[in-house]
């Protein structure tokens, strides 16, 4: 695991839960602690010696977060070495671990250790439903970091960790100023410890102009937690998020590289927007059941809503499917765990667990189309969608997502230095769909003729397992290896499943629609092998990886009426290397670099079998082989700190085929903190230091590339006080 220090030490204090019982909560860890002494929850869900874990983990603790006042996760989990995040609107997010920077749902995002949404629901956005900025700490299992997680987590899970409440009343207030018309107010309030518990309250109240034509965004986010321990053998845990998000999206629509160069400010898809709602409420207890042994429930309820006219679906084509999307979806689940460790058996540890979801949804959509609302593009600028109207209801039905899932995880050291680690989770899913619309044939013909087949109520189950081997070995005590072997999955999710989309005639349609029910779970297989440890004050964490994805979904062609369809008969490979190094040069300087370098491949991704189109062998398009983060610290004096950060983008391939590169970036950004006096300080940062033009996002092919610029040179300033 690689960490990310941050200068400001000291920021976090122990959650109140530690003071009856240590063995049950995790304590965090504090700025520039070493690598001997950290520890890692995510992998095992239980508090596991860094040195000893089998997984690549990368760990951002609180003081680094609030050091980079992140507006953005791009602007903060880079810093785990291979992982990229890509900025779409406002906070709206792509991601790449171990895979393409993109919106494939290969990723499993957790709270707490609680997923924020149910299998089947992916949202590629969902770190803009948590309060990051006034998280406790992010820890990134990159890959298939574990067999207790299920569905998704193939590339890898991001876990945000709330903060803990403080043993002493406190009030923490800041405002925070910039560029594009750029505010946000964070607030934090302590009650101390209580009768009832210690209560933490967060705010975070943000909003920007956006600095691309009408790209404004608003976020409201809320978190309570409250901890309490009611007797010496028992911790209760209870946490309460709330996030309100409205945003102009079209910040992330691609313009003509003419464009991209001269005036990048044009907003294609003004008219785009995404509206969001995500309430999370669980409540953990921990009991101590005597004789080494925990026992652990989280019951929890889940409430997500999203209003989406997304910029990707504006098209004027026949073959085009441009629509407003509601969802919503209610989730009732729990987390059951029991532990039991054998001190004098190996050192033996076993985990045993049930995790259950049910979350019923539901989706309608609604067509629309942009007559006289458009301006056609040339070979200079792009086409505009300036308005539109609302048409004929495509999609509207509920859907209904329950799991069941055992795990066993067995941890023990039959030598002296050597830990063994081998795990298994059983899922089983399934999915109810019931449609509002009358099954059949579903005719619009706002531009040329569209068929929607709607099929009638229906249903689809999975069943898979996934194991888990791994081993750790102490080589000193400063130093470590360690191996896994990992196999994973990715159900199709409610879209794949019951969302074919159109075509031009019915029995298209049709065979698309019906086709899309035989989907499977895609595969993946990662074997890793690493190295962690301390060297003359040098921290290190190096990894090699090797992913293999097998059933990949796919578009092919349908054999008996040449339909374009969704298959399972792809297959792909991901092998890189990933390095996290950190160094205190005396007490005034820090270096920390994060690396990465990954070839990813199609295997076996023929699109069309019957003309021979197929991209064997290509690499896959926005998948930087190079991906890097430098941050120089240096801390003059007593509560000063500035830190100069160097963003190393690598080129990537803008198609499947191969067609056209785009040339990857280099980003400086400059960060600065100063305390004025006890409890008052200023911070400040500029991003994009030298005003560099790149791109977030690049497509197209060679002869016709797209390009969605990042942000300019921007200055932000804040003001914090503290009682």
């Amino acid at each position: 695991m690689f960490r990310s220090s941050s200068p400001l030490p000291g920021m976090d204090r122990r959650p109140i839960a530690l003071a009856v019982a240590l063995s049950l909560v995790v304590p965090w860890a504090q700025a520039q602690q070493s690598v001997m002494s950290e520890v890692t929850v995510t992998g095992t869900r239980e508090a596991t010696p860094l040195l000893e874990s089998s997984e690549s983990v990368g760990v951002i603790d609180r003081s680094a977060i609030k050091f980079a006042a992140p507006a953005h996760p791009q602007q903060l989990l880079g810093q785990v070495p291979g992982v990229s995040v890509n900025v779409t609107n406002g906070e709206g997010h792509t991601m790449g671990i171990r895979q393409k920077i993109g919106t494939d749902p290969v990723y499993l995002y957790l709270e707490d250790g609680i997923p924020t949404r149910a299998t089947g629901f992916f949202n590629h956005n969902a770190l803009y439903e948590i309060n990051l900025p006034q998280a406790g700490g992010v820890e990134v299992v990159k890959g298939i970091g574990s067999a207790l997680y299920g569905s998704d987590a193939i590339g890898g899970t991001v876990n945000i960790l709330t903060r803990p409440p403080t043993m002493e009343s406190g009030l923490d207030l800041s405002a925070e100023f910039g560029s594009h018309g750029w505010y946000r107010f964070l607030g934090s309030a302590n009650t101390g410890q209580q009768a009832m518990g210690a209560l933490r309250t967060d705010l975070n109240v943000s909003h920007t102009d956006g600095w691309r034509d009408k790209t404004a965004y608003d976020r409201q986010s809320v978190n309570l937690r409250l901890d309490h321990a009611p007797n010496n053998d028992t911790v209760l845990k209870t946490i309460l998020g709330y996030t309100k998000i409205d945003q102009q999206t079209g910040a992330n629509s691609a313009l003509t590289p003419f464009e991209y160069e001269h005036t990048p400010t044009v907003n294609a898809r003004p008219v785009a927007y995404r509206k969001v709602d995500a309430l999370r409420l669980s409540t953990n207890v921990d009991k101590d059941l005597g004789d080494n042994a925990l026992l652990s429930v989280t019951p929890y309820f889940r409430h997500n809503y999203m209003d989406l006219n997304g910029a990707y679906n504006f098209s004027t084509a026949a073959s085009g499917d441009p629509r407003i999307e509601k969802t919503e979806v209610n989730s009732l689940g729990f987390l059951l765990k029991w532990r039991k460790d054998f001190p004098q058996a190996m050192r033996a540890r076993l985990i045993a667990g049930l995790d259950y979801d049910y979350s019923p949804g539901q989706r309608t959509e609604d067509a629309i189309n942009f007559t006289g609302c458009t301006v056609a593009g040339t070979a200079t600028r792009a086409q505009k969608f300036n308005c539109y109207t609302v048409g004929t209801r495509i999609y509207d039905y509920d859907v209904t997502y329950q799991s069941a899932s055992p795990y066993l995880h067995l941890e023990l050291s039959p030598l002296e230095g050597l830990r063994l680690t081998t795990a298994v989770r059983y899922d089983t899913m399934n999915y109810k769909a019931t449609n509002h619309l009358a099954a059949g044939d579903l005719v619009i013909t706002t531009t040329g003729t569209k068929h929607y087949w709607q099929n009638a109520n229906t249903s689809q189950s999975f069943a898979k397992a996934s194991p888990k081997l791994g081993a750790n070995y102490e080589l000193t005590p400063a130093a470590h290896i360690y191996a896994s072997y990992n196999q994973g999955f990715r159900a199709p999710g409610e879209g794949n499943l019951f969302r074919a989309g159109q075509d031009s005639t019915l029995a298209r349609a049709r065979t698309k629609a019906t086709d899309a029910l035989d989907l499977k779970p895609i595969d993946a297989d990662q074997y890793e092998l690493g190295v962690r440890g301390e060297a003359g004050g040098l921290s290190y964490d190096v990894t090699a990886y090797l992913l293999k994805k097998d059933n990949d979904i796919l578009s092919q062609r349908d054999p008996t009426n040449q339909t374009t369809i969704s298959t399972n008969n792809g297959s792909t490979r991901h092998e890189g290397l990933e390095v996290g190094l950190g160094k205190a040069f005396g007490t005034q300087w820090r270096l920390d670099i994060a690396y990465s370098y990954a070839e990813h491949i199609y295997e076996t991704w023929i699109t069309n079998p019957f003309t021979g189109a197929n991209l064997n062998g290509n690499e896959i398009e926005s998948a930087p082989r190079r991906v890097g983060n430098t941050r120089l610290t240096w801390m003059p004096a007593t509560g000063t700190t500035a830190q100069l950060e160097w963003v190393k983008m690598g080129s990537y391939w803008l198609d499947a085929a191969n067609t056209g590169k785009y040339e990857g970036h280099n980003l400086w950004n400059l960060r600065a903190s100063q305390q004025l006096s006890k409890g008052l300080s200023v911070a400040g940062r500029i991003m994009n230091l030298v005003d560099k033009r790149y791109a977030d996002s690049a497509g197209g092919t060679g002869s016709a590339p797209t390009l969605s610029p990042g942000l300019p040179r921007s200055f932000f300033a804040s003001l914090e006080a503290t009682w």
